[in-house]
């Protein structure tokens, strides 16, 4: 069986471990990268490292973007020499964490081109990327995603979620959950830790309640640990909790809950410095705001 080729642009924390899996599910993968160290560091797993967007699309069936936000994804898409290199019939599938209206701007952009394009999210963090074990939440021409559906099962668990723009909806929905949860087990970690008890040990008991989670037990043990070695920046959290705001009040609804977890990561980035840390570093707003040290 031969496998369409892809090309990646955008190998940063997340884009270089789905690349690999793609590599591993035998796809031929094209990858360009603003930083060349990191796309050449996927050569010696077989990817083809090229030295411009241009020269990744060329040839490709399918463009994946995992970029840091929607005006970087707009500039990429927006640029001449990328369309004009892309193959016809390609499918331009942004992954990175944008806002639903930018995706649908977007998307208009390139079916004007004669091309098709999904926005399809992830979540998972750097540990369900190298597993290939995301949640991919698609929003596109349901043809699309069919089309692309075997190259996405190759990195996680895909879900058409609905129209152009409902896979980054989708995103939001997810990160107002995430940014939340982290919140309350930074909260909780506090307690019992302050009350003298035993963080770990919480954890532990917790196991299998309807309060464990993901979120209880990886980002719990490094705030108890201290190791905010970034899976997911906290500055990639704040810019998704002001897109989850800002989308609220364009719906003509207030989320009061996502917007005092959005000022507690401003605070955290921009007061403390930390945003290159992980989104667990939550937990040293939390300790600064009530005069404790690490």
């Amino acid at each position: 069986m031969t496998h369409p080729t892809i090309a990646v642009l955008g190998t940063g924390f997340m884009g270089a471990p789905m690349a690999r899996n793609l590599l591993k599910a035998g796809y031929p993968v094209q990858v360009w990268n603003r930083t060349a160290e990191k796309a050449q560091a996927l050569a010696k797993d077989g990817a083809v490292v090229c030295g411009s967007a241009v020269e990744a699309v060329s040839n490709a069936d399918f463009v994946i973007t995992m970029l840091s936000d929607g005006p970087t994804v707009d500039a990429m898409m927006r640029d001449k020499a990328v369309t004009d290199a892309l193959k016809p019939g390609a499918i331009w599938v942004d992954m990175s964490s944008t806002k639903p209206a930018e995706a649908r701007v977007q998307a208009d952009y390139l079916s004007g081109l004669g091309f098709a394009r999904l926005d399809a999210p992830v979540s998972g963090g750097t540990k369900g990327a190298e597993e290939a074990t995301l949640a991919i939440m698609a929003g596109g021409d349901a043809a699309a995603f069919e089309a692309a559906l075997p190259m996405l099962n190759a990195m996680g668990r895909a879900t058409h979620v609905g129209p152009t723009g409902s896979g980054q909806l989708a995103k939001l929905a997810n990160q107002a959950i995430v940014g939340a949860t982290i919140a309350v087990v930074a909260e909780a970690t506090l307690l019992v830790k302050q009350g003298g008890g035993d963080p770990d040990a919480m954890r532990e008991a917790l196991k299998g309640g309807f309060a464990d989670s993901r979120i209880l037990q990886l980002h719990g043990a490094r705030m108890t640990s201290g190791d905010y070695t970034p899976g997911a920046m906290s500055t990639i959290q704040l810019k998704d909790m002001v897109n989850i705001v800002g989308e609220g009040e364009l719906c003509g609804i207030e989320l009061p809950v996502s917007k005092s977890v959005r000022d507690r990561f401003a605070y955290l980035c921009n007061e403390l410095g930390q945003g290159e840390k992980d989104h667990a570093a939550l937990f040293l707003e939390l300790l600064a705001r009530n005069g404790l040290s690490t």
